[in-house]
């Protein structure tokens, strides 16, 4: 697993057995993390990808990170609106400079997002579902604002929706919000919530091995 940072945005980069070609999960953290946590799952999801952990590109203290600024307040959450469409547009030319530097099979890249970096997962599919094999959010929500209307491409993309029952960050209500809503605009979501806080289930990684082992092509069938 190398540490590259000649692209738009740091990242890790950890390549299969096979490398060439090789389709592409670019994994997202969430708000006060950073690129080296989703990627400890990498070896649980499926052997044949290769992964792309990015960093988010706002530093909130030593090791933490964050996509766009938000606020914690008593009655909630705020959220910087402005620098979410900067974080948007960054991350897409970020995904269009990882396709030109890999040329993964297929061209496109499956992305993976916890927290604040499932939101970024949907603001990108939402804008930009030509550029994704699917979407993987887990412990999230739907952006709060500039939801597409009914859009082809969109309804041709394959999302898995996973949350906690006990989630005290997003509570599970805005997991269920994200099923109502996707449930009438794509044609393949797969939704399950598992009783747990705000973190990823092992039953969930199972899911996501499972999902992955449909739609990613073995070597052979890349050669």
């Amino acid at each position: 697993m190398l540490q590259r940072k000649h692209l738009s945005l740091t990242f890790l980069d950890l390549a299969p057995a096979a490398p060439d070609h090789a389709p592409l999960m670019i994994l997202l953290h969430g708000y006060g993390s950073n690129e080296k946590d989703l990627i400890q799952l990498a070896p649980m999801l499926h052997e044949g990808l290769r992964y792309i952990s990015v960093r988010a590109p706002h530093t909130l203290d030593v090791g933490m990170f964050g996509w766009f600024p938000l606020g914690f307040t008593p009655t909630g959450i705020t959220v910087d609106y402005a620098a979410a469409e900067e974080a948007r547009l960054q991350f897409i030319s970020f995904i269009r400079e990882i396709l030109a530097e890999y040329k993964p099979a297929g061209g496109k890249v499956f992305l993976m997002g916890f927290s604040q970096g499932s939101v970024m997962s949907y603001m990108t599919a939402f804008s930009e579902p030509g550029l994704l094999h699917g979407v993987i959010a887990c412990s999230g929500q739907l952006p709060e604002r500039n939801l597409p209307l009914d859009n082809p491409a969109l309804r041709k993309l394959p999302f898995v929706v996973l949350h906690g029952l006990y989630d005290d960050v997003l509570p599970i209500a805005k997991g269920r919000a994200s099923r109502e809503w996707l449930q009438q605009r794509v044609n393949d979501l797969t939704y399950q919530e598992y009783p747990i806080a705000h973190q990823i289930a092992d039953e969930g990684i199972r899911l996501i091995h499972s999902w992955l082992e449909k739609r990613v092509p073995s070597t052979r069938e890349r050669e």
